[in-house]
């Protein structure tokens, strides 16, 4: 399955983790990459994790890097995924969107997230963990000309670029 920016918030559910490779088959209920298994949908469960902690089998992929957000998924340089359902899918990057470095006004801690108010924005980004001290800018992926999603932070402002996302 490909997936695009356009309908990943609709399909994907996080957490994602990477694949090396999209070259993956279904065989008798299981999910193999190459010559190790990914799933097993043989076994109750909801989630991959759950399916995986219950498999018998022991050549069993490493899943060792997990995503949880969308952000995450534009920075990797694979395109290959598997999400928490054990749906994999390719990740497509296909629009050009360009980059803006907006000055911080001010960042709100709350409980269990933090949120980011940027210049020339009115609503603040939410991000997990606020920015380390000294992080005075922020790179802003700008879709379609409007605001879209927190890319990074910065020191100083750098030049203002395009993604493909």
């Amino acid at each position: 399955m490909v997936v695009t920016y356009r309908n990943i918030r609709y399909i994907v559910e996080y957490p994602i983790f990477l694949l090396p490779s999209g070259d993956w088959e279904l065989h008798d209920g299981l999910l193999f990459l190459g010559e190790k298994i990914l799933d097993d949908k043989n076994k109750e469960g909801r989630t991959l994790g759950a399916r995986r902690m219950q498999t018998a089998h022991k050549n069993i992929l490493p899943l060792k890097k997990m995503i949880t957000s969308y952000n995450g998924v534009l920075k990797q340089g694979t395109k290959y995924f598997i999400d928490n359902v054990g749906k994999p899918f390719v990740y497509e990057k296909t629009h050009f969107a360009q980059l803006k470095y907006l000055r911080i006004k001010k960042v709100e801690k709350k409980d269990m997230a933090s949120l980011v108010w940027v210049q020339g924005h009115n609503t603040p980004f939410t991000v997990p963990r606020p920015p380390e001290v000294g992080m005075l800018w922020a790179g802003v992926l700008h879709l379609h000309g409007l605001p879209w999603v927190l890319y990074e932070y910065s020191e100083t402002k750098l030049k203002d670029s395009r993604k493909k996302v």
